[in-house]
């Protein structure tokens, strides 16, 4: 039996609900993605036949807070962007589908033990539980032997350094992002915007937002829009609070700053009916450490670690590393399977 234990990130889709009942859907984690290497191309169309993901087919701009004027988009604005349907996280629903394979959530691994004399990975949960030994792991988590584990979760990382200590310690210190998302629904649309995705320009608070129900596959019931700060803003208020979850007087204040920051634009002219700060503390990375490799391994106690941070920060390259930790897995599994003949 073979294992892959991964953190849900970039494809993060929200579901809230409104004191009214009103159902809302929103991707607070990465807006679309983009492909720029043809290698994936396969891949993409693949998904798009499958109706997996589509293209987001908007305008999108710059907003310059200065000038309080949409300026000409760069050239990567007018790139193919591709979203889920009907959300970011239509793709690892439906790998999490393929025959095969046996998916667990909610379940956190808190240990992983290599037993020598049954040749395999043993897995322990957060509360304790055995969870199964694995011939072979592949896992998608940063910081699976560094102190950011245990500032989340109270546990030491499960990876311990002894097990396998050249991989682990190239993933021990990934440097990482932090940001703050605001999520915002109104009973009517923002006639002012012109466009359906942007970025700001001069603004110590705001990088992006982009106009959820705007994508296909969404309701267009409410207009939803979601907000990305700026790292240094998200810096800011993370200085003053740390990194423990944050509370709800903290996620109140970055509501209202990012809201506010958002009507000082001239761009948003009414009230929202739904408001609800996310933060995310490390989940984007800031460097790529196995760029020629694209994944990280063990070949002696079967271990491989992927993920954008091993590539580039994007859903790109989360998947192009995922691809080449495919490829390393089935190597290793050829190379058991000659052993026992």
């Amino acid at each position: 039996m073979y294992g892959i234990f991964l953190p849900t990130l970039y494809t993060k889709y929200n579901r809230e609900t409104t004191k009214d009942g009103i159902e809302l859907f929103f991707d607070h984690g990465a807006p679309y993605f983009t492909v720029t290497n043809t290698g994936i191309l396969d891949v993409i169309h693949e998904w798009e036949s499958r109706g997996l993901i589509a293209e987001w087919r908007e305008k999108f701009g710059i907003f310059d807070c200065i000038s309080k004027s949409f300026i000409d988009p760069e050239e990567d604005l007018l790139s193919r962007k591709y979203v889920g349907l009907p959300g970011m996280n239509s793709i690892c629903k439906a790998l999490c589908n393929e025959p095969g394979v046996e998916s667990k959530f909610g379940i956190g691994v808190a240990k992983m033990e290599w037993a020598t004399d049954r040749n395999s990975w043993s897995l322990i949960s957060l509360d304790g539980r055995f969870l199964g030994d694995f011939g072979g792991l592949i896992a998608t988590d940063k910081i699976l032997a560094s102190p950011g584990f245990t500032n989340l979760t109270g546990h030491p990382p499960p990876l311990d350094m002894n097990l396998a200590p050249q991989l682990a310690s190239r993933i021990e210190q990934v440097p990482f992002r932090s940001y703050f998302v605001l999520m915002l629904a109104f009973s009517e649309p923002l006639q002012t915007i012109s466009v359906k995705g942007f970025s700001f320009k001069n603004s110590q608070v705001l990088t992006a937002a982009f106009c959820d129900s705007s994508k296909p596959g969404r309701s267009s019931a409410s207009e939803c829009w979601v907000l990305h700060s700026t790292e240094e803003y998200a810096k800011k208020v993370i200085a003053e609070t740390g990194l423990e979850k944050a509370s709800d007087t903290t996620f109140a204040r970055v509501s209202e700053e990012l809201l506010q920051e958002f009507q000082r634009t001239g761009l948003c002219t009414s009230e929202p009916y739904f408001m609800k700060a996310h933060r995310w503390g490390s989940a984007f990375p800031s460097a790529s450490i196995a760029k020629e490799d694209k994944c990280l391994w063990d070949a002696n106690k079967p271990l491989i670690v992927c993920g954008d941070f091993c590539v580039n920060p994007s859903i790109e390259g989360a998947i192009e590393s995922g691809l080449a930790a495919a490829s390393k897995f089935m190597e290793m599994c050829r190379r058991v399977a000659e052993q026992r003949i």
